[in-house]
């Protein structure tokens, strides 16, 4: 098996490319020998590792996963798309599915598959690396073991934000307000949950203001809890820090702007994503 990376690239929208191009500690030190957002290669060679991206949704991306699996020592599926289907996996329209089928003058795209599917459906898989997309620091520890990342087990500790005794009793909704930029985003009415979030990250979007909207998927702490154990405790973190409704709580998890993460959770219960293979 020859040695170097490469990088398979299925349905997604590249974000996770550009992250790993964001770090430059790779570039002359280890040799890339795939990418076809830079690299114009036809065909995969062998390689030591293949890390995947985007979300296997045509036939096309079926094929070339199955060729690539084959040629390399181990498997990574890279991002939230590849390693729980992603933004196209939320829900199976079939009226969206069924317009598709029907227009089969679409000659120059590939035909959808019924719905989209993570990389671990279709082949072996070694490890996993989450995030949409993971950050570049990410993709060289998991690559090439940097040794100065030390993951925190979630979001919440790495934000290192100050814990309050205030008690907001509604939310303050998405982004809306003035963030004070020293206290925990819950104690100021912000659903955030870094709490339950694996770490790792180094918390970017909690420490700018940002909820924490479960991006890097469950904490070893939920990867074998049902999505519904995972609404019970991070009600209870809710519960512990403000006077906020519950019901308001509940109805804010359930909202669009979790849902594109907050699926993933549920999706590791009882399955093959074993905590000690997720970085």
């Amino acid at each position: 098996m020859a040695e170097g990376f490469a990088v398979l690239q299925l349905s997604g929208c590249s974000g996770c490319e550009v992250s790993m191009l964001n770090a430059e500690t790779w570039l002359h030190e280890h040799r890339l020998v795939y990418m076809p957002l830079i690299l114009s290669a036809e065909d995969i060679p062998e390689v030591d590792t293949l890390l995947v991206t985007g979300a296997v949704y045509t036939e096309d991306d079926l094929y070339r996963l199955r060729i690539a699996a084959g040629r390399a020592r181990e498997v990574v599926p890279v991002g939230t798309c590849a390693v729980s289907g992603g933004v196209a996996n939320l829900g199976h329209r079939d009226e969206v599915r069924q317009l598709f089928f029907e227009q089969m003058e679409r000659r120059h795209m590939p035909r959808l598959l019924p719905r989209s599917r993570a990389v671990d459906e279709i082949v072996p898989v070694s490890r996993y690396l989450t995030g949409c997309p993971p950050t570049p620091e990410l993709y060289m520890a998991l690559l090439f073991g940097a040794s100065d990342l030390k993951p925190a087990s979630t979001v919440c500790i790495e934000c290192g934000r100050r814990k309050t005794r205030d008690r907001p009793q509604r939310l303050m909704g998405f982004q809306g307000g003035e963030v004070d930029p020293e206290i925990c985003l819950i104690n100021q009415g912000y659903l955030c949950i870094g709490s339950s979030t694996r770490g790792g990250c180094r918390a970017p979007c909690p420490r700018a203001g940002h909820p924490c909207v479960g991006c890097r998927g469950p904490s070893d702490g939920f990867i074998e809890r049902s999505s519904e154990e995972w609404f019970t405790a991070i009600q209870r973190v809710f519960q512990r820090l403000t006077d906020i409704p519950p019901e308001e709580i509940d109805r804010g998890i359930r909202s669009p702007q979790f849902a594109l993460f907050l699926f993933q959770f549920g999706d590791y219960a009882g399955a093959r994503r074993e905590k000690d293979k997720v970085f």
